[in-house]
């Protein structure tokens, strides 16, 4: 497994050594942080700069760990491979762009300082599109330089998307694939389940976003976890499974489906109580029976559609109106 950690950003010299050296006794370990951060809001913490860079190479040098930093144009590109930095990350809102990441792999394609680089990290887009993240692992794999280049699942929008990061395994089995759980979750109690799935997916490793003081992180601190916690939580997640590999997949998509399905039907009751209050302001009957025949009649096309029995669609469909109609009461 290849374990990838550290702070989302570099936030200061003291902050970035003080985290590499409580992960530094971890095999196999890339140490991560992000000098240039793309947020969303521009009085957002958005990095330290080309300064990092020097805090990441004496992480390197001293401690003893690889480093990775996130880049988003040719000019990162180029002044993080000056800097001696081993791995380069392309994040999910770049990766929404052909055109950058083709951009990205052209500079290091044309880079007489790459000869160092050990390795690509391409995380998916924020939407969930499998054709454009394999297209922007296959940029950098044109280019031919020999560092090896892996996937990172990142979910969408908070979402797993296991459909996506499944087909991406089917299509380009040659291409390690990572989990990255902070995402993902966007919550760092959510973590180590993560880690968990990784291990029962057979994921090839994780980019985990660890921080000595996460409540005092100026960018992602609900989502980062202390060197100790991701430890502990890599220890625990060595588990070994029985099911085949293939099921396990599907019962995580499963179980997404069945997330989004709820998370769908409490937003349904949640217009009802709205449909209700109305209906109270206005001396309205709750029970709108001529409503809920057009609401059948329009819905059965679901039958066929979906491939569904007439039978479960009116079951369906009638549980959903008798729990609108107590949440209208």
């Amino acid at each position: 497994m290849i374990y990838i950690a550290g702070p989302c950003a570099a936030e200061s010299e003291e902050q970035v050594l003080e985290t590499a050296r409580a992960l530094a006794q971890m095999d196999g370990l890339i140490f991560r942080a992000g000098v240039w951060k793309p947020r969303t809001r521009p009085e957002s913490f958005q990095g330290v700069g080309d300064e990092g860079l020097l805090w990441l190479s004496r992480v390197h040098n001293e401690i003893g760990l690889p480093v990775a930093t996130e880049v988003a144009n040719s000019e990162q590109v180029n002044k993080a491979l000056a800097a001696g930095i081993q791995y380069l990350w392309v994040g999910a809102r770049t990766c929404a762009s052909p055109i950058t990441v083709q951009a990205i792999a052209n500079a290091i394609n044309i880079s007489p300082q790459r000869t160092h680089l050990r390795g690509v990290f391409i995380k998916n887009p924020v939407n969930e599109d499998v054709a454009l993240w394999e297209g922007n692992i296959r940029r950098f794999q044109h280019s031919d330089l020999g560092f090896e280049i892996y996937a990172v699942h990142r979910g969408c929008n908070h979402q797993p998307c296991w459909q996506m990061a499944y087909q991406l395994r089917i299509d380009m089995p040659q291409v390690g694939l990572l989990l990255d759980p902070s995402h993902l979750s966007g919550d760092a109690e959510r973590v180590s389940s993560l880690c968990r799935d990784a291990a029962e997916l057979q994921y090839n490793g994780l980019m985990v976003e660890v921080h000595p003081h996460p409540k005092q992180a100026l960018s992602d601190a609900k989502q980062q976890i202390t060197p100790a916690e991701f430890a502990a939580i890599i220890h625990a997640s060595q588990v070994n499974y029985s099911t085949p590999i293939e099921l396990r997949w599907l019962r995580k998509m499963i179980d997404e489906v069945d997330d989004r399905l709820w998370n769908a039907i409490a937003q349904r009751m949640a217009v009802s109580e709205r449909i209700g209050a109305f209906k109270k302001a206005n001396h309205m009957e709750v029970l709108q029976p001529t409503r809920f025949s057009e609401i059948m009649t329009n819905r059965l096309a679901w039958e066929e559609k979906q491939g569904l029995s007439k039978e479960a669609v009116q079951t369906i469909l009638t549980a959903l109106h008798e729990e609108s109609i107590r949440k209208q009461q």
